[in-house]
Order: structure tokens, then sequence, then C-alpha cells
């Protein structure tokens, strides 16, 4: 399962906040029962925002096919090293 993006964990962090404290301050309810109700709603509703944000598209993988057994280039001889002169023990001046 893909990580959440900041996005996502922001509309639904936001959302469920706000629907808390809107549903709150609309139903004034104060009995226990009544605020977690509304606290699952929010957090159901938080969950719900921050699933329909779109995930960011990925690029798609190139895959690379191997080239068949009579089209593979032959390996490339290396080039001889050149011919050194043996040196002698005399410098010149």
């Amino acid at each position: 399962m893909p990580r959440p993006t900041a996005a996502q964990l922001a509309y639904g962090s936001l959302t469920v906040i706000a629907s808390t404290l809107a549903m709150l301050l609309l139903s004034q309810t104060s009995s226990g029962a009544g605020i977690a109700v509304i606290a699952v709603a929010a957090l159901v509703l938080g969950l719900l925002v921050a699933l329909t944000v779109p995930m960011p598209k990925r690029t798609p993988t190139v895959v690379r096919r191997s080239a068949p057994a009579s089209r593979v280039a032959a390996p490339v001889p290396a080039a001889p090293e050149p011919v050194r002169e043996p040196t002698s023990g005399v410098t010149s001046r």
C-alpha cells in the first residue's frame, strides 16, 4: 500500500478538525455518547476525504527487451598495445 502524501494528510486532518467542531457546535450535544458518535463520524469523513485526494501519477517504467542472439553485437577486440623500444641506461644531454 502506498504511503499517503502530504496533501492527503493535510486535507484529512483539516476535515476531521473542522467537521468535529462544526457538528459539535450545530448539535449542541453534551452527552458522552453524542460526542463519541460525532468524533467517529468526523474520522470517517476525514478518511474519505484523504482517500479521494488524487495520488501523484507515477512515471511508467520502461521495459527493455534483450536483443535476439542473432542481433547481439560481437565483442570488439582490444587494440594492441604500442611497441616500446627498450631504453638503454644512457641518457642524452
